[in-house]
């Protein structure tokens, strides 16, 4: 992605205008600025019965006639050539976005970088039939590049055609990379081989299939449940009877804050996951949810970097779960990042095991026992599903949760788990392991204890083993860095993690 100069000749037969209503539906806000700017003081002076005695009253009828005619004028003539300066092309290896009156610019990702391609339609675009088309690029902590608006069957059909072309830009780049590897360094017996079969050059889209649906009633009792929101209630309750046995007001306008605050919360959450479904895409994990604002979002085959799966406390006994999941090119910039990072809102385990079926592979554990060791990680304490768990003076650290503490290495991953009350398993394959740290604090110092953080992508999940004994701590940050720089070196041309090792199912699912 990058921004430069315009070229005067820029491939013109190339470029494609976007649609006719996209600068209303991008600019209505400003729109409803200027109606509510004009019209404030004449509806409130019509309420209150001297609609003769405003500041309009003392102007010609005609000049006020003119000077609107004038306003609607020049918004029209903005919007049309903000659209009739707003073009995309598709081409060979990058796609661009042409935009701007008076300062011009362009906007470009290449395909081989491009992770997803997510489809969006804000309550407006969806009234006119119009999506919106947002690239998610590698390295770039949120979208790249939009396309503002589309029909929905044209970007439907755009994004699939992008997908396909930028899956051949990077089977392409495999491929180079694998005869580089075999000309600069010692062969790689079979990557060029391995590559082409895992990576055909137009992928074929067998279709969606549900996986997991997470109905409305679970959304609303789960956003109810949530901490934040729990508390804010508790203490808007409380505050209230004290107002009502007191007498004291300023005890109900002080808390009027946290309120907002858990209204905000809770109606961002329900907003977000409003109908989420989860189904399983020939392009990966694709996502669909959203009340004001639908979007359709693809979670790439092999960009999972790392898994989080979480049970707030006031969840246990609905045996619901929350899943999260690093991806290259999302980040972790804003509210917006965190939402694209969720795969599962509120799911039973399984769900949970169903959508693990798409994006893990298999523990290391083998097919019989992989659904144990991750339900272990869980739900488990102590030594249970072969954990290691934190020694004895752990308990001085953390008295309520360090039985539960501990972690497994595999030869594909590690699983880390933590978490007395709000229950916590993170999952890094060993070849997403970006980096391995050693910490210590000073309470863990006086206890002989260490912590050993795995660092990923940007993102919710931040997997960490704590409060090891310092000599295992120390021998599990050698064998962390050993593994991944391990599965770094089989990297090139390897299949995506979904297809290297058989999904983790939930009991009853056919292969």
């Amino acid at each position: 992605m990058g921004n430069q100069q315009i070229p005067r000749s820029a491939h013109d037969g190339e470029w494609r205008r976007v649609h006719p209503l996209s600068p209303w539906v991008r600019g209505w806000i400003l729109v409803a600025a200027l109606f509510v700017a004009v019209g404030r003081d004449w509806f409130e002076a019509l309420l209150s019965g001297g609609v003769n005695r405003g500041w309009w009253s003392g102007v010609p009828v005609p000049v006020l006639a003119a000077v609107g005619i004038g306003v609607v004028v020049l918004v029209a003539a903005g919007f049309m050539f903000s659209w009739w300066t707003t073009r995309f092309a598709v081409g060979a290896t990058t796609v661009r976005l042409r935009t701007g009156i008076v300062f011009r610019q362009l906007r470009q990702a290449r395909l081989d970088r491009v992770q997803a391609v997510d489809l969006a339609q804000p309550l407006l675009a969806r009234l006119f039939g119009l999506a919106e088309l947002r690239f998610e690029v590698a390295d770039a902590g949120e979208s790249a590049l939009r396309l503002s608006f589309l029909p929905v069957a044209e970007a439907e059909a755009l994004r699939a055609r992008i997908l396909a072309a930028a899956a051949a830009a990077r089977s392409a780049e495999q491929l180079r990379a694998g005869d580089r590897l075999q000309v600069n360094a010692a062969p790689l017996p079979g990557a060029r081989r391995e590559a082409e079969r895992v990576a055909p050059e137009v992928p074929a889209d067998p279709g969606e299939a549900l996986v997991a649906a997470v109905p409305l009633v679970r959304i609303l009792a789960s956003t109810l449940l949530t901490p934040f929101v729990m508390v804010a209630s508790l203490a808007g309750a409380a505050s209230v009877a004290l107002q009502v046995a007191t007498g004291v007001t300023a005890l109900g306008v002080a808390l009027v804050p946290a309120f907002l605050a858990a209204a905000a919360t809770a109606w961002g959450r329900i907003n977000r996951t409003w109908n989420f479904r989860v189904l399983a895409a020939g392009d990966g994990l694709r996502l669909r949810y959203g009340l004001l604002e639908t979007r359709t979002q693809t979670v790439p085959a092999g960009r999972v970097q790392a898994i989080g799966i979480r049970q707030p406390l006031l969840w246990r006994p609905f045996g619901w779960w929350a899943l999260h999941v690093n991806v290259a090119g999302y980040g972790q910039s804003s509210g917006q990042e965190e939402a694209k990072s969720t795969v599962l809102p509120a799911g039973t385990l399984e769900d949970v095991f169903r959508v693990l079926g798409l994006v893990f592979p298999d523990p290391g554990a083998g097919p019989e026992s992989a659904r144990g060791v991750v339900q272990a990680g869980m739900t488990g304490a102590g030594s249970d599903g072969g954990f290691a768990s934190s020694p004895g003076p752990a308990r001085w650290v953390d008295p309520l949760g360090w039985r539960r503490t501990g972690f497994l290495a595999t030869g594909t991953a590690i699983l880390c788990r933590h978490g007395a009350f709000a229950r916590t398993l993170s999952i890094v394959p060993h070849g997403r392991t970006q980096s391995v740290a050693l910490t210590q604090g000073p309470l863990e110092r006086r206890f002989g204890l260490a912590n050993v953080e795995l660092h990923s992508t940007p993102g919710p999940v931040r997997p960490a083993v704590r409060h090891l004994a310092v000599a295992d701590a120390e021998r599990l940050f050698g064998e962390l860095a050993a593994r991944a720089a391990a599965a770094r070196r089989r990297a090139p041309g390897a299949a995506p993690l979904a297809r290297q090792h058989p999904p983790v199912r939930a009991e009853g699912d056919t292969p």
